[in-house]
């Protein structure tokens, strides 16, 4: 009996974490999904679409921003939640440039497309902080996941310089051994 009472409060315990940590990934739709499951093993073609995901998040977040029928609480509101939609699309590409990288595959050509959108979106979300700050807004309801959302992009910059320069040494490598 006893150890039907501690299997019962652990499986309390394990299934809301294991909620937790299944929602962490982006909300894909069935297209999304579908088109991801399409190039699973084409990493150029996949880290595009994640690209491409990631802008369209950003998108959705100027048409909330720029609606007038939204009142500030409802706007903040769905600002914080546009951003987190952004922030799991783009730890998701993240995710997928490291596991390409572990592979080794050779990804300094889709690499290079993502260093492009790092710098896009990293000033698309500086112009909303200087927005939001120029206009008074309250940035209460997102200011966190704004912050968290340019913290993560200027280290990604980092790591995909990094990762870059990794690259291109080990192509210099390997093409001297053949």
């Amino acid at each position: 009996m006893i150890v039907h009472a501690r299997w019962l409060s652990f499986l309390l315990v394990a299934i809301p974490m294991a909620t937790a940590v299944a929602q962490r990934h982006a909300d894909l739709n069935p297209v999304e999904v579908n088109q991801l499951r399409d190039t699973a093993m084409e990493p150029e073609k996949r880290l595009k679409l994640y690209i491409d995901f990631a802008r369209q998040r950003l998108a959705k977040l100027d048409q909330i921003r720029s609606n007038p029928k939204m009142g500030i609480t409802e706007r903040g509101s769905a600002t914080h939640d546009g951003l987190q939609d952004f922030l799991d699309v783009y730890d998701e590409l993240n995710d997928n440039v490291d596991t390409y990288a572990d592979r080794k595959n050779d990804i300094r050509k889709p690499l290079k497309v993502v260093m492009d959108a790092d710098n896009e979106f990293q000033a698309k979300l500086r112009a909303l902080q200087d927005s939001a700050a120029s206009s008074k807004e309250d940035t209460k309801p997102y200011d966190f996941v704004l912050s968290n959302a340019l913290d993560t992009i200027k280290e990604s910059i980092n790591d995909h310089r990094q990762l870059m320069q990794e690259q291109a040494e080990a192509a210099k490598h390997k093409k001297k051994k053949q």
